[in-house]
């Protein structure tokens, strides 16, 4: 199986796009700007959901569906949030459609069936979910309210890639309910967490947690915090997002309850969420000119085995060996596909599974089945060896662990090597152009010098690191004070 990938240093952007491709992840639909998200790429979806909405259930969150429609009036309550997103929105007017008269076969809108009222597709659902909690909400024994849904959204991008942004994406958003500011608070950094959990234990992706600036906030959030990671050719990517949005979708919707002490008080709240583009994070963050590279933790197969063989006989003696070992490596938890197949060589199966990212693959011959030995190889390392068979299954176990180690420690390294101090805007805009990675500079704390600096280089700040220490100095572009240091980045 010929892979023929452009290079990461030829062209990153062009690596990725035949990548997600090639490795039949997803590719483009009939629709302009979406996707079609092939069986392989939705299995590591699969498992990203299946491990998040694990953690979302063991902090007391539960699963609900509201509607893709949202009217448009409900959408325009919180003003800040409709402004925010009205240039993305894809909206419903009309609920059927009829023949042509003047061209048979042809159907036109039919204008006796206008909607009323038009619908917005939903692009988030604050607006909706908050109309609905009104009539959830009288009490401080209604509180707090959890809830959590899996979903598609809508936001009509005109510039779209696979995986980072496309007109229609797969995400999970939650929704919460308080009685309190500080229970708010608590949620959202909760939540921030459990998304930085996630990133490194089950993606082997370092983050960095901080906050958003307020030019770079969620519409309608008084406070947003973020995980950003740093992507191979030295671009941030923002890996997920949770919002304190205090009591504003409260008060645009009339949210209320009654306190213990008896008076009426209008709701906190809050809103997180990531989305499919983690697809496109895994990616570029481990990948490399020979395919996807995927982290045990996630890999929908984690071991592969190829039979080489000549006749029926070989085949036989080689799949009794082979099934044994999938069967024992599978009593461990450990998800193994056994490729049998006789219309593709080995070779050919080689080529596909290091371009898919199997991080574990064993190839089993005539001479492995006379010595008792497997061939086994890598694909973080690319490294092989020859095992005893009845290692096997204690080597892959012990792989499974050192195989996710070594990605995280990898990508951290790299991240931790593209984090650069500057003083000045000269030493900012060469970084930028001939290092890329986080630059950690002064900020004089304006969105004017954000702006600015965001038109002249195109990198914004990314964040405002929690962990930072307060430092004294002079803003990297206007000189003025400046009391700590932000991340700037080009980025997805």
């Amino acid at each position: 199986m010929a892979k023929n990938l452009t290079t990461r240093k030829e062209d990153y952007s062009k690596w990725y796009n035949e990548l997600v491709v090639k490795a039949d992840l997803a590719e483009n639909s009939a629709v302009r700007g979406c996707m079609v998200i092939k069986p392989y790429g939705y299995a590591i979806w699969e498992k990203m959901q299946a491990q998040l909405d694990k953690m979302f259930k063991e902090t007391g969150h539960q699963n609900a569906y509201f509607p893709l429609f949202v009217p448009k009036s409900l959408f325009e309550a919180e003003e800040k949030n409709a402004e925010g997103f009205a240039k993305e929105c894809a909206i419903v007017t009309h609920y059927r459609l009829k023949t042509d008269p003047d061209n048979k076969g042809k159907l036109i809108v039919d204008p006796d069936a206008k909607l009323e009222e038009e619908l917005v597709v939903r692009p988030t659902s604050e607006a909706i979910i908050w109309n609905t909690y009104k009539g959830w909400i009288q009490s401080y024994r209604d509180l707090p309210i959890l809830v959590n849904q899996w979903a598609n959204v809508v936001r009509w991008e005109m510039r779209t890639r696979l995986f980072l942004r496309t007109a229609e994406f797969l995400w999970q958003e939650g929704h919460t309910a308080h009685a309190t500011k500080a229970e708010a608070l608590a949620e959202t950094e909760q939540m921030n967490n459990i998304y930085a959990e996630f990133a490194e234990s089950f993606m082997a992706m370092p983050v960095i947690k901080g906050r958003k600036t307020e030019s770079e906030r969620f519409a309608g959030a008084e406070e947003t915090y973020c995980i950003e990671a740093m992507m191979q050719d030295g671009k941030a990517l923002q890996a997920g997002t949770s919002h304190f949005l205090g009591q504003n979708f409260a008060k645009a919707f009339d949210v209320k309850f009654a306190s213990k002490e008896g008076s009426l008080e209008y709701v906190w709240a809050t809103s997180w969420g990531v989305s499919t583009r983690l697809m496109g994070a895994l990616i570029m963050t481990h990948s490399d000119d020979n395919g996807l590279v995927l982290p045990p933790n996630l890999a929908p197969i984690q071991v592969v085995i190829v039979p080489i063989y000549k006749g029926e006989e070989q085949l036989n003696q080689i799949s009794e060996v082979a099934n044994q070992l999938a069967a024992d490596l599978r009593a461990q938890g450990i998800s193994v596909k056994y490729d049998d197949r006789d219309t593709q060589k080995p070779g050919w199966k080689f080529a596909q599974y290091e371009l898919q990212g199997v991080p574990v693959r064993i190839a089993i011959g005539p001479k492995d089945l006379e010595k008792g030995s497997v061939e086994l190889a890598r694909r973080d390392t690319l490294s092989k060896e020859f095992i005893a068979q009845t290692e096997v299954v204690e080597k892959v176990k012990g792989l499974m662990t050192e195989i996710q180690e070594n990605l995280h420690q990898k990508a951290l390294s790299f991240r931790n090597d593209h984090i650069t101090r500057v003083e000045n805007f000269e030493q900012f805009k060469e970084v930028l152009n001939e290092k890329g990675g986080f630059i950690s500079a002064h900020w004089d704390g304006t969105s004017e010098t954000e702006e600015k600096i965001k038109e002249l280089t195109k990198a914004t700040i990314r964040l405002i690191p929690f962990d930072e220490h307060k430092e004294e100095g002079a803003c990297v572009y206007t000189g003025k004070p400046s009391v700590g240091r932000v991340l700037f980045a080009k980025a997805y």
